[in-house]
């Protein structure tokens, strides 16, 4: 069966709700993981996503800051919410996606921003993020804990990792979200937990490829000073299946859009 599986930081779902119902509506993912979602759970517009053939939610927010959500159309089961690094965030959420035959352990993660300053010694926030990545590295593609289950991992994880996720590499060195410490962090993550980059398996790594411009440029799509921010790892059972890839870049023309544009991944499972 076919399946596809789309993750986006919305940058608050009840300011882009519209966006994330027409974005549903015309593209129909199996499985949309939401990021930053800025709302407690009982202020979350389940309604609005069940209307339209939603009923699957999984829901981990808070009020103002942070929160994920995996809405699908498909069954889930297994709910697993986690407070990586026990500071209360709500940063991540799992669950079971029934896909026919074939279960997938789906992992929806807002891995912390980081501040300005890439320095753990004086700024808090940075040092929360290569934490966080550190606790991410225990996390296994096929843990033994579940076997016969796939895995995918999606969400925003704050980490551009390879020179050709950047619109400079050489400019954007000690600029957070590219510092060597980072992206040599994610990096190990993938490796450490036996995931395969499913994005840059499917847009090869020589080839640009961002998912995020900042609100600061005047025009985002002329200046294209951009990031790969939005990743989707799989387990490596999932790999072959894997169809293509979409980047929505004009999601980030739209009216009042989020700064980060989704991103889908097509299986034949």
């Amino acid at each position: 069966m076919a399946l596809s599986i789309a993750t986006w930081n919305i940058n608050s779902v009840r300011l882009r709700k519209q966006l994330v119902v027409d974005f549903l509506e015309e593209y129909r993912p199996d499985v949309l993981c939401l990021q930053e979602t800025k709302c407690p759970n009982d202020a979350f517009p389940a309604g609005a996503f069940r209307k339209i053939g939603y009923d699957h939610q999984a829901i981990h927010g808070q009020k103002g800051y942070h929160g994920v959500a995996t809405l699908s159309r498909v069954p889930l089961s297994e709910t697993t919410r986690r407070d990586y690094c026990g500071v209360g965030d709500s940063r991540y959420v799992s669950v079971i996606v029934e896909a026919g035959a074939t279960r997938i352990r789906l992992h929806n993660f807002y891995v912390p921003a980081g501040g300005d300053e890439p320095n753990r010694a004086v700024n808090p926030k940075f040092a929360h993020k290569l934490d966080f990545l550190e606790e991410m590295k225990a996390l296994n593609a096929q843990a033994e804990s579940e076997a016969g289950v796939s895995a995918v991992l999606v969400g925003d994880l704050n980490v551009a990792p390879l020179e050709t996720d950047v619109w400079s590499h050489k400019q954007l060195l000690r600029v957070v979200s590219h510092t060597p410490v980072e992206t040599e962090g994610l990096t190990e993550v993938l490796s450490r937990g036996g995931w395969v980059d499913l994005v840059r398996r499917h847009v090869p790594p020589e080839e640009k490829l961002f998912t995020w411009w900042s609100y600061r440029a005047r025009d985002w799509e002329a200046s294209d000073r951009g990031r790969r921010l939005d990743h989707i790892w799989g387990s490596p059972d999932l790999a072959p299946a894997l169809a293509r890839v979409d980047v929505l870049r004009h999601a980030r023309g739209w009216e009042r859009p989020s700064d980060h544009v989704p991103v889908i991944a097509h299986f034949d499972v």
